[in-house]
This record gives C-alpha cells, sequence and structure tokens, in this order.
C-alpha cells in the first residue's frame, strides 16, 4: 500500500532492526533458591549481664553469581549456641523464623529496627557506652553489624560540618582540666557524667557552651 506524501521532507532517519538482548542469566535471592553444600558465614559472640554464659551467633551466606561482576553475599540462615538453655525454645524459634526471613530474600535489613524495638520488662544494660533494651536487640547489633559487613546496610557517617563540631567539642573537653572524670572503660572515651543520646543510644552527650552535643554522632540540640 503507498503513501502519499502532500508536506515538503524535513528529514528522515533509517530504521534500522533492534537486535535481541541476550536474556538475563544474573541469579537472585528468592526463596525457592537451594542451600548448597558450603556457605560462608561469621560468628559472633555476645556476652550480656542477663546471662551466665556467652551467645554464639553464626550467620551463614550464600554467594550468588560467583566470579562474575554480579557476585554478592546474602544472608542465608542463622544459629545460636550457647552453653545456656533458659531461653533454648524462643532462641531456636526466634533462629528459624529469622532464617525464613533471610531466604525469602529481597531487602532484609528491616530485621534490624525490629529486633532494636524489643524492650526487656526487667530493664537492659550498658555496653560499651551504649544503651541496649534486650537480649534480642543485642542480637539485632549482630544481625546490623553482618549486613554492613556484606554491604547490605551502608554506614552512616556524619557530614563534614557535623564532624567538625564533634571534633571542636571534644577539643574543648580536653582543655577543661579536671572537670569531668572521664569514664573508667578501655572502649569508651566519654565522660563519666555523660548523659544518654535518644539518637544513637549512646552516653556521650555533655553540654558545652550551653549546649546540650553527643560527642558520637554529632546530635545537638543548637543545630
Amino acid at each position: 500500500m503507498s503513501i502519499k506524501i502532500e508536506q515538503k521532507i524535513t528529514g528522515y532517519e533509517v530504521v534500522r532492526e533492534e537486535p535481541k538482548r541476550a536474556e538475563s542469566n544474573v541469579v537472585h535471592m528468592h526463596e525457592k533458591l537451594e542451600r548448597p553444600e558450603v556457605l560462608v558465614g561469621s560468628t559472633y559472640k555476645i556476652k550480656t549481664p542477663l546471662t551466665e554464659h556467652a551467645l554464639y551467633v553464626t550467620i551463614n551466606d550464600i554467594v550468588l553469581n560467583p566470579d562474575t561482576p554480579h557476585e554478592k553475599r546474602r544472608p542465608f540462615e542463622i544459629f545460636i549456641n550457647s552453653k545456656s538453655m533458659d531461653h533454648f525454645q524462643w532462641v531456636v524459634a526466634l533462629t528459624r523464623v529469622i532464617s525464613a526471613v533471610f531466604r525469602k530474600g529481597g531487602d532484609v535489613t528491616f530485621l534490624v529496627e525490629e529486633l532494636h524495638s524489643v524492650f526487656d520488662p526487667r530493664g537492659g544494660y550498658f555496653k560499651k557506652g551504649k544503651y541496649t533494651p534486650s537480649l534480642v536487640a543485642d542480637l539485632g547489633d549482630v544481625i546490623e553489624r553482618h549486613l554492613k559487613l556484606i554491604g547490605l546496610i551502608q554506614d552512616e557517617e556524619p557530614d563534614a560540618g557535623r564532624q567538625q563540631l564533634i571534633a571542636e567539642k571534644r577539643e574543648a573537653l580536653k582543655k577543661r582540666a579536671g572537670a569531668i572524670e572521664i569514664a573508667n572503660d578501655e572502649t569508651c572515651d566519654f565522660p563519666a557524667d555523660a548523659k544518654l543520646c535518644v539518637k544513637c543510644s549512646t552516653k556521650a552527650v555533655i553540654k558545652l557552651d550551653g549546649c546540650m552535643t553527643c560527642l558520637n554522632c554529632g546530635d545537638s540540640k543548637c543545630g
């Protein structure tokens, strides 16, 4: 069928057939992915004042698309072991549920926030100057550390302005000779009378120049 062109031609272009795209063979995490015979993993130790014996948390990862530009590690299963049998039932139940969420695939980082929001009715405890509301929240800290290790969670570093503010506050603290007793903790360099930061849950909030400022994350009431 011919078409008559009655207007002036101002330009033209040759239509070329687009090449067929190669079918993607990238393997993504999903619940039907079978467990390989060998998994890589890491083991973390949790020692709290709530239990006599330490808990050892092992998180195994599956390596997707090994030796390719798409290679990545994703959590596949979790195990918790301890000499103490006090929490055996809920520990087994929790590890099975978390492992099922891992194998489901997708964004599993929400688990960290959910575990952090669990509070012990008997009260929490401090570890390295940071308040931990429960043993379950401590487990959330371990999972967060592991997800940062494999790149699923990125470290949120303070911006340049806030880092400068923290440095200035720490320097001013050092110049206040004998005014504040530094906490007797080899893992904590914040003042012993520091307050709890509502943002990062660390006892690092002090008052300098009439302003409450966190020496850990830089949160300040003065902006």
